[in-house]
């Protein structure tokens, strides 16, 4: 075996998601398991550059991974786009951060990589995969949520025509964030100033825009009304600050096709559901809920025939009609996952379709939805070209 080497710059591991999900259990997991196989005799080996603006932070994480504290770590983000070593930059910056980034990262020829929404605006996101087309270099956007084996579950009945003519999609997302005063909150105080790009709308709308184009089809239509249901928090220095964005939002979407998908996503609501994300689907044959892990189903022939009786109580137990669908393989990292295939597209230009358009999608849904909601009436979503 022949082993590559393939320099990755990541702005943003101080973060929860940067370090979680992308540092410590993809880049650092593949080299866990002896680098990404690329099945032509060659292992390619990811070496983490880590970029931040906090450099004692940043040389703590690499010495507590067995990263070199010096030559792994800068805070210099020009002198590492100006390294002919690195090959990638990749982003889990905040939002309002990223998009100037990743046009110096363009600038510099490196393939990018990065997580959503790709900027603040749709004009934004679109001149991100404008510029990066043009330079000729790859890119690509994290679309975590349909690697999720729950949804790979759910495809996978898609796929086998379980469901017959799919009629409606229902999601239900989000938990209980502590505002911060009498318990610490466990998203950061940014999340909830619109001044600093936070808003549930910009964070999940992107989410929702590819997990429905990849599953159900193009969105065509939104109709959404956004809330900002806790007005005060805490930030994490125990200051009360005012809440400018929507912690709360209340989505319907129109799809090619004619399939109508209703989401609830909110930062103020209380989990009485199995897992923190669920999307029940129905249609003519059949039906399923599917979560982050798990995913139950309901056949035409196994349908109860329930009655409506307010006066009695309900004798049937309707968890218990609906059966487990079987993993039958084993399921890797969603975050993960889609670094090998990124990895494979840089490497051996293998197919990818997850680019800063895909991701410029997401933005202008958000946008759209703020509007629609702003303006109380339904939008059509036109679909986007460069």
């Amino acid at each position: 075996m022949t082993r590559k080497t393939v320099r990755i710059a990541m702005n943003g591991v101080t973060g929860r998601m940067g370090y979680r999900q992308h540092l410590v259990r993809s880049l650092l997991a593949l080299r866990e398991q002896g680098g990404l196989d690329l099945g032509d005799g060659t292992v390619l080996w990811p070496e983490p550059l880590l970029v931040g603006r906090r450099e004692h932070a940043l040389k703590e994480i690499a010495e507590r991974h067995g990263l070199d504290p010096v030559a792994d770590v800068s805070t210099d983000l020009d002198a590492v786009l100006a390294d002919d070593g690195v090959d990638i930059y990749f982003d889990a910056q905040v939002t309002a951060a990223r998009e100037e980034a990743i046009k110096k990262a363009v600038a510099a020829g490196k393939h990018i990589y990065t997580e959503k929404p790709t900027a603040t605006g749709l004009e934004g996101a679109l001149e991100l995969a404008r510029l990066a087309e043009a330079a000729g270099v790859k890119h690509g956007v994290v679309q975590d949520k349909i690697f999720l084996p729950g949804l790979l579950k759910l495809k996978r009945l898609i796929d086998g025509g379980f469901f017959g003519r799919i009629l409606s999609v229902r999601g239900e997302f989000g938990y209980w964030v502590f505002e911060g005063d009498w318990q610490t909150a466990q998203r950061p105080s940014w999340n909830y100033r619109a001044e600093d790009g936070g808003g549930i709308v910009s964070d999940m709308f992107p989410h929702w825009e590819y997990v429905l184009h990849e599953l159900f089809g193009p969105v065509r239509t939104v109709q959404a009304q956004a809330a900002t249901h806790i007005p005060t928090r805490w930030d994490e220095r125990g200051k009360p600050y005012e809440a400018t964005a929507d912690d709360s939002a209340y989505g319907v979407f129109q799809l090619e096709g004619g399939v109508i998908a209703q989401i609830n996503s909110s930062w103020a609501v209380r989990v009485n559901r199995d897992e923190l994300v669920e999307f029940q689907v129905d249609g003519t044959e059949g039906s399923a809920v599917a979560g982050l892990r798990n995913c139950r189903v309901q056949h035409r022939s196994h349908t109860p025939k329930p009655v409506w009786n307010p006066d009695l109580p309900a004798t049937e137990a309707f968890r218990d009609q609906w059966q487990q669908v079987p993993d039958n393989e084993e399921f890797d990292n969603g975050f993960k996952a889609q670094w090998e295939l990124f990895l494979r597209h840089v490497a051996l230009d293998e197919p990818w379709r997850w680019d800063l358009l895909a991701g410029a999608r997401g933005v202008q849904l958000a946008e759209l939805g703020l509007k629609s909601s702003a303006e109380g009436r339904r939008l059509d979503v036109p679909e986007l070209s460069l």
